[in-house]
């Protein structure tokens, strides 16, 4: 049985769990405390000590957006991601690239300059944010997730990062955006994995 392990309080664990509700998957969800995720034990399942880790029979693996790709890879029965080769799995790649590296590190720099407490470095995070979400707005269009209409993994990264955005105070001001949350919000396994 695969092990998903998840330090209290960090926001990316919830998304590789939520993508194993939706693929149907048995997994343990183990949930460290801060000195377990802290310790000796947890550091020889990432080299950095982060979470998530995901433990498989095969072995260790780590990132969170990796981990969702795995899962929708290793669960075809679910549909969470376009046959290899077509233009739909390049553009989930693609939303999943962008949750990481624009959508999130947006969140990230906002975080940051509030906690240095910097208003000039805020303002450019919120600008920076701002700017990506009219990019994902734009994308959805009229849409309800965003590849080809239909749910799939990309949405579930997404949905993590926009997640962790409302979370900590930094969704954009969005309405759009805000009825995509909402949308994946009403889908069970996210409600499973959110709980």
């Amino acid at each position: 049985m695969q092990r998903l392990f998840q330090r209290q309080g960090a926001g990316r664990p919830p998304r590789v769990r939520w993508a194993l509700e939706e693929a149907g998957a048995a997994y343990e969800y183990v949930v460290m405390d801060q000195e377990e995720g802290n310790g000796p034990k947890h550091a020889e399942r990432h080299p950095l000590g982060r979470v998530p880790v995901l433990e498989t029979d095969d072995g260790l693996l780590f990132e969170s957006a990796a981990l969702c790709l795995h899962v929708a890879d290793s669960y075809p029965e679910a549909n969470l991601i376009a046959p290899l080769g077509t233009r739909e799995r390049a553009q989930i790649y693609q939303w999943v690239s962008f949750a990481m590296t624009e959508l999130e590190q947006a969140m990230l720099r906002i975080l940051s300059a509030r906690h240095k407490g910097d208003v000039e470095a805020t303002a450019s995070g919120e600008r920076r944010m701002a700017k990506t979400a009219t990019a994902l707005e734009e994308a959805l269009g009229d849409d309800d997730y965003i590849v080809g209409n239909r749910f799939t993994v990309a949405d579930i990264v997404l949905g993590g990062v926009l997640e962790s955005a409302r979370k900590y105070g930094t969704f954009p001001d969005s309405p759009v955006l805000l009825a995509y949350l909402e949308r994946l919000d009403a889908r069970p396994a996210k409600q499973r994995a959110y709980s």
